[in-house]
């Protein structure tokens, strides 16, 4: 099977207009904005930490609208009940009959803001959401709209009040991005915006065709040496005195697991699409790599003691198993 070695003209032009009109808005914030794109290209989710005031929801609510698509925001907090989030069920006293209420998830795009200020049973609620793209409701299963993606918000200045998020809720994210401040010169246009006359962003697009965006993704060519590679990165945070790194065997509690090898793969096929290309190269996977596991590695409390973080953990192990050639041109095509 043939496969061509560029996208289609047509896809490439819409999301240079998507990107351009998010970009009319957000200034700065490149790398932030190309994993939300990933995100939303490979039908991930994406998990956000960073501090307040680096256009987190700005981003979310302006993509929403370039998209046509719906938008809802939950404030996360120790108060909340998972009937909040999904929905319930009602007695309704002039028919006499129940009938169910549905929550906020029920949106394109999910923005839980400040996700570890509410207690584990809240967070869980999500766990079916993002991984069937449905919610049950007193027995009955009721599907969230498609396009489905929950962008999570976590401040890392302050943790008093917050809750950690549970394992089998982190591994369902397919990234975890960490968004720093702005440059001096990124900062001055924010500021000369803001005090501007508003701008708002256009819809250029429709979530019908982000669906065939999507679909055009899942063709992107990946070498099977690509996925080796994936997969032998993956299995080295599990074991990693098999990949001769003995020496971080006490440091790693639990490693990644096989969904992390997907997201990896997926997400390096949704890069290699935005980045015009129809076949996935090794830098696509090493550009993403830290992403896709920082966030699924539990560290020992050796690790934590000499202030060790997954991101030096995971770059020992990519110094160790380096990134493969790349494959010939004629494998690609």
């Amino acid at each position: 099977m043939n496969h061509p070695a560029a996208i289609a003209p047509e896809s490439a032009q819409l999301m240079e207009r998507i990107l351009y009109e998010v970009k009319r808005v957000v200034v700065g914030q490149d790398r932030f904005l190309e994993r939300v794109m990933v995100a939303l290209l490979a039908q991930g989710h994406l998990l956000v930490e960073g501090v307040p005031g680096l256009a987190k929801t700005l981003t979310v609510r302006t993509l929403a609208a370039t998209l046509r698509g719906s938008y809802k925001r939950i404030q996360f907090t120790p108060d909340l009940v998972p009937a909040d989030l999904v929905g319930t069920r009602f007695f309704n006293q002039k028919s006499g009959e129940f009938g169910t209420t549905l929550g906020p998830v029920f949106a394109n795009l999910l923005l839980a803001d400040e996700i570890n200020r509410a207690p584990a049973k809240v967070q869980s609620a999500l766990l079916e959401v993002m991984q069937e793209r449905q919610v049950t409701i007193a027995g009955e299963t009721h599907k969230v709209p498609s396009p489905f993606i929950v962008m999570a918000t976590q401040n890392p200045i302050e943790t008093e009040g917050t809750y950690p998020l549970p394992e089998a809720q982190v591994d369902r994210f397919m990234m975890k991005v960490l968004v720093d401040y702005p440059s001096d010169d990124e900062e001055f246009v924010i500021v000369e915006r803001v005090i501007g006359p508003p701008l708002a962003a256009q819809a250029v697009a429709s979530t019908g065709q982000l669906a065939e965006l999507q679909q055009a993704c899942r063709q992107v060519y990946v070498d099977p040496s690509l996925i080796q590679y994936a997969v032998k990165l993956v299995g080295a945070t599990r074991r990693p005195e098999a990949a001769g790194l003995a020496e971080l065997k006490k440091y790693l509690s639990y490693g990644a697991s096989p969904r992390a090898s997907i997201s990896l793969v997926e997400a390096a096929r949704a890069l290699a699409f935005m980045r015009g290309r129809a076949y996935v190269l090794p830098e696509d996977l090493g550009d993403l790599a830290a992403d896709t596991l920082r966030h699924r590695l539990v560290l020992s409390y050796e690790a934590l003691a000499e202030g060790l973080t997954p991101d030096a953990l995971i770059a020992k192990v990519m110094a160790r198993l380096p990134l493969p050639d790349k494959p010939m041109q004629h494998s690609a095509a």
